[in-house]
């Protein structure tokens, strides 16, 4: 925590969820039609999901608990969009080395939140 953080948008974190859920609604525009409503919303709204679940555990640094529950969230929607990942990589919507770094990424924002689980206290509001 060297930088001097203002808001959830200075977060590491958070800019590399926004990236991944960036990329994923890029990826996500050349599947098949059939899958509009089935594989691709849910990965668009899992990524997005992480991004809002990170902004709302930062406007609830006041209350330890709560902050690490939105923080949870955050991380288990990470995992969920790991899954989809393995699906498209699967049905072979995606490329097998865009689907490896997509899941490097989600497994790099994961230990990112487990860090700021472990050490919740340094970012609470006192």
């Amino acid at each position: 925590m060297g930088e001097k953080i203002k808001s959830y948008k200075d977060l590491r974190v958070f800019q590399n969820a926004m990236d991944a859920a960036m990329k994923i609604f890029h990826l996500t525009k050349q599947f098949p039609p059939e899958e509009k409503y089935s594989m691709v919303d849910q990965m668009r709204r899992s990524s997005r999901s992480v991004c809002a679940n990170l902004a709302e555990a930062w406007r609830k640094r006041r209350y330890r608990a709560a902050f690490i529950a939105k923080l949870s969230d955050a991380e288990s929607e990470a995992c969920e969009t790991q899954v989809w990942i393995e699906f498209a990589r699967r049905c072979r919507y995606l490329k097998n080395n865009i689907c490896n770094e997509l899941d490097a990424v989600y497994d790099q924002i994961m230990g990112q939140i487990v860090k700021m689980i472990v050490d919740a206290d340094k970012w609470l509001i006192k």
